[in-house]
């Protein structure tokens, strides 16, 4: 890849298979799950969020990670990645076989304890363990920060607060790349922009953005996160995911419509929105819900036809 086209280029990392499916209460079978991934695969998708290794019973549409990672494809360009929150979880998706780990580390102390039932402190010591593990088994680190810019239960949280996380995260693991969660969708583009340019001068650890739709300004907010340098952003087919543990987190900004979007301006995401929009109708069918991207509603332009 020249130098140009990487300017022009956007990764994408589609995350339906884990965020997209976990606060769904309609079970997926393993084998929709399966045909999910194949079909991201077929799209373009080639960075998958497949699993999380997470309490079972507190997390039920991820009871089946362990057997999800032993079906996927392993012959057609894609990395698969699973999300853990210990070092429990690091293990188990060790003996998965990831090709990535994703480690959430809550900025606020109120979300830590909803979500994984501890402290930012103690996600950071954990975070030591976990970067080790993974670096003993040669899987690249993200670290996601969740509710960088607002909290369920705290509310509105301060720029240093992230940034005095983010740094010790950065101090503590070895990471390839570093994420920002807007986990309730309540961030809008200034903050994005301030808090990504914040952070990109403290680091040259790849940076990634997770967005959700709650309020409406996800792409928006993709928007400010490219100005500030961000080439990685997570979504789901057919705006769907959630959180168990924060109220009112509604779906991640669709992969059709981000795709789509890029691809408008020019960039090269490698994924066909069309199909995805195609795929999040099938998916949103077999959770019994409404695909929430605008291209679900009013289709390409301009159309194919």
């Amino acid at each position: 890849m020249t130098d140009v086209q990487a300017a022009r280029s956007v990764s994408i990392v589609d995350v339906s298979p884990r965020d997209g499916l976990q606060n769904e209460k309609v079970p997926v079978s393993t084998e929709d799950k399966l045909r999910l991934i194949d079909e991201l695969i077929s799209l373009g998708a080639r960075r998958i969020e497949a699993v999380s290794f997470v309490n079972p019973r507190k997390v039920p549409q991820m009871a089946d990670a362990d057997a999800v990672m032993a079906g996927v494809p392993r012959d057609r360009g894609a990395s698969f990645i699973g999300l853990v929150l210990n070092t429990r979880g690091a293990l188990r998706a060790v003996d998965a076989g990831v090709d990535e780990m994703n480690y959430v580390l809550p900025v606020t102390d109120a979300f830590a304890t909803a979500n994984q039932n501890t402290t930012v402190a103690a996600a950071l010591d954990s975070l030591e363990e976990v970067s080790s593990i993974a670096a003993a088994a040669a899987i690249p680190l993200t670290v996601t920060a969740a509710v960088a810019f607002g909290c369920p239960y705290q509310g509105d949280v301060p720029q240093e607060q992230v940034l005095s996380v983010a740094r010790s995260a950065l101090r503590r693991g070895s990471l390839a790349e570093l994420a920002l969660a807007d986990t309730i969708g309540c961030a809008v583009p200034w903050q994005v922009g301030e808090l990504f340019t914040a952070l990109r001068s403290e680091t040259d650890v790849q940076l990634r953005a997770h967005l959700h739709e709650t309020r409406h300004t996800a792409l928006a907010n993709t928007y400010a996160a490219m100005a500030a340098g961000v080439r990685v952003f997570d979504s789901a087919v057919g705006g769907l995911g959630g959180c168990p543990f924060a109220p009112g987190a509604a779906g991640n900004v669709s992969t059709e419509d981000l795709a789509w979007m890029l691809g408008r301006a020019g960039f090269d995401t490698s994924i066909d929105p069309v199909r995805a929009t195609e795929l999040g109708r099938w998916i949103c069918a077999k959770v019994e819900t409404a695909p929430r991207s605008g291209l679900a509603g009013a289709g390409a332009f301009p159309s194919a036809a």
